[in-house]
């Protein structure tokens, strides 16, 4: 993972976003994503960008627009555990528990422990998973008493 900082947006960038991402909203519901870039004043380029890359683009757009920095790690990345903690919202030594307990796989390289980006993308997935089948449970229950959800 890049050790990069993130860059907020100038209220200049996100104002160019927003826009970008409302000229190019139109686009998504259609078929293939064949774009027109000018390169210069005499010359145009057509690019055809996968429907995956353009979605995320749009995202991204949308979280510059709304001023929020944005970082792009690939799942083969590994990283550290702080960098693992940031990506979960938790502490270090949270995570650390988390590791040594077996519930998120890791490496150690030295005394330093590596954590794949890919591993801590199934263990969020797992864990969201698991809250919505505990919050389905509540309001089922609540539905059982009558207590209006």
């Amino acid at each position: 993972m890049s050790t990069a900082a993130a860059h907020l947006p100038s209220p200049t960038e996100a104002q160019q976003a927003q826009e970008a991402l409302r000229a190019l909203s139109s686009i998504k519901q259609r078929g293939p994503r064949s774009l027109q870039v000018v390169k210069n004043r005499n010359e145009n380029v057509t690019v055809t960008v996968p429907k995956e890359a353009f979605d995320l683009f749009l995202e991204i757009l949308g979280h510059l627009a709304n001023g929020t920095a944005v970082n792009i790690v690939p799942v083969h990345a590994e990283l550290t555990t702080q960098q693992a903690a940031d990506m979960l919202n938790v502490s270090r030594p949270f995570l650390v528990n988390l590791l040594e307990s077996g519930a998120i796989p890791h490496r150690k390289v030295g005394t330093h422990r590596r954590v794949l980006m890919a591993d801590l993308i199934a263990f969020k997935q797992a864990d969201d998973d698991k809250r919505k089948a505990v919050l389905d449970e509540l309001a089922a229950q609540a539905q059982q008493h009558g207590l209006g959800y």
